[in-house]
């Protein structure tokens, strides 16, 4: 249980995009157990596309995905005045790789593997800071 008052997931939309079947399941069911509506996406593309869709409160991108990498699927998904916020998990751990993603306007930025607790008070505490 995080130790982190996590309310604010509590009908949040939250778009999940890993190519990782296992680590997008783990993820969806430990949000939605929070009341969290999930959406979920196994590449950049589809990523994009649920976006503008879904209209999600938070993205949480993986920066290595087929179609389109994590890095042009946000690139897509920032910018806007109702871009949703945005936490890309990766296992790079290399600081250019955060750098530019803090350049093209990510919210949060984590190392894998991300453990689930702390994911989601990271997430809770960016919708908590919006709001």
């Amino acid at each position: 249980m995080p130790a982190t008052d996590t309310s604010a997931l509590r009908d949040a939309t939250i778009l999940i995009v890993d190519d990782d079947r296992d680590v997008l399941l783990a993820m969806e069911t430990a949000f939605k157990a929070e009341g969290v509506i999930t959406h979920t996406a196994g590449d950049g593309n589809s990523a994009i596309t649920l976006t503008q869709e879904a209209k999600p409160d938070l993205v949480i991108l993986d920066m290595m995905l087929p179609a389109r990498s994590g890095f042009l699927a946000l690139e897509k998904i920032k910018g806007n005045d109702d871009s949703p916020l945005v936490i890309m998990v990766t296992a790079n751990d290399g600081k250019r790789h955060q750098a530019y993603a803090q350049s093209l306007g990510v919210d949060g930025y984590m190392i894998k593997p991300v453990p689930l607790g702390q994911l989601m008070e990271t997430a809770a505490e960016l919708l908590a800071a919006r709001s």
